[in-house]
């Protein structure tokens, strides 16, 4: 490395959120949570990221309150009594240590499988019953299951204020629910809530507008989201800035504080013409503080946790870009994913140059939690 690190560790602040560095945990799924509930072993997992002085936890997916949000074993739950105090003994833990935290709060939608906990006779829930295009898997939502949908998505968000949570995170990515909603590809419902873009933004600005009306107008929402699907990893919300725009601006008056634009590769384009990422498109475009993400400190390029693909050897590109597209101004924060499950001190040991002390990602990573 060759850059002054300086733009990875200034201070971020927005609303109530006072962040010590612009570095988050990317959202992971862990599946360590038996019965929906986390515990000591979730509580030290996080603490030791925020002890390693990274800013910003984004914790794994938590299922909302409904019975299709769910898609996977073992993932932790955003409601009941049991699941929520262990939320809160986690997010103690992390401010003890100086972090801050915020909850990615998920519903799968049409991935649900039937058979899946916690009541396995429950179908996927998806805009029209499509897992992916032309792929059916259970059923399309009536307007009463989008009404409890949203109300869910308030609920979490209302216990995560009360909980002590520094923010929240809406999965609005990568072909679980909200994404199917945008996705043309799986929305093809002819009411107010498919056809146009305007109608397939619809369910994700209301529950947007349901999180906010509950947490109030300092309280950060931060909504991630992507054009690459784990259906079709070619697939595109938008092809052109202009779209992109279009897509962006009812968010941004609905309430959403922060996007995080999910790209697996954090350097490549997003349009023709330009060096902007995702990120960098959508700060230009609203004004908002975006935070990029996508292979941070990897040697190789694969897809892992909840879905995967082969592996796809790609070039690195090193620490020396992402400072340098920071200190531009192209983005706010950096979420790091999978070099922070291989070394709870990455960040410690980028600080100080001791990079040559990090492994390269190897997939146990995965199958344990430290």
């Amino acid at each position: 490395m060759s850059m002054n690190l300086g733009p990875l560790f200034e201070p971020f602040e927005l609303h109530n959120l006072k962040l010590r560095n612009r570095v988050a945990m990317a959202p992971m799924t862990r599946n360590f949570s038996p019965k929906g509930v986390p515990g000591q072993n979730v509580v030290d997992y996080y603490r030791r990221r925020a002890e390693a002085e990274v800013g910003l936890i984004i914790t794994e997916g938590t299922t909302v309150n409904h019975p299709g949000a769910n898609g996977y074993p073992n993932v932790p739950a955003f409601y009941g009594d049991e699941a929520l105090a262990g939320w809160k003994k986690v997010v103690d833990a992390v401010h003890e240590a100086g972090g801050a935290i915020f909850p990615q709060l998920w519903h799968v939608g049409g991935v649900r499988k039937e058979g899946t906990e916690p009541d396995p006779s429950e179908p996927g829930y998806s805009p029209s019953g499509l897992f992916a295009p032309g792929k059916p898997n259970g059923k399309a939502m009536t307007k009463a299951d989008i009404k409890d949908v949203i109300k869910a998505f308030g609920d979490a968000a209302q216990d995560a204020k009360a909980l002590g949570f520094d923010g929240v995170e809406l999965h609005g990515a990568h072909g679980y629910l909200l994404d199917q909603f945008l996705w043309e590809g799986t929305n093809q419902r002819d009411d107010e809530y498919g056809g146009s873009m305007e109608n397939r933004l619809r369910f994700v600005v209301e529950i947007v507008e349901e999180v906010r009306h509950r947490v109030g107008p300092d309280y950060p929402i931060m909504l991630r989201f992507s054009q690459w699907k784990q259906q079709d990893y070619d697939a595109r919300l938008v092809n052109t800035p202009e779209e992109l725009e279009q897509f962006l601006q009812p968010l941004v008056k609905a309430g959403v504080d922060i996007f995080h634009a999910s790209t697996r590769r954090f350097w490549e384009p997003e349009f023709e013409g330009s060096d902007l990422n995702l990120a960098g498109w959508t700060q230009k475009l609203t004004g908002v503080p975006t935070m990029s993400v996508g292979s941070v400190g990897l040697t190789e390029d694969f897809i892992s946790g909840t879905f995967a693909s082969k592996k796809e050897a790609v070039e690195q590109s090193g620490i020396d870009e992402l400072v340098e597209r920071m200190a531009k101004g192209e983005f706010e924060l950096i979420a790091v994913g999978r070099a922070l499950l291989q070394d709870p001190e990455w960040l410690v040991k980028v600080k100080e140059g001791r990079l040559n002390e990090v492994g390269a990602f190897a997939k146990k990573s995965l199958t344990t939690l430290y």
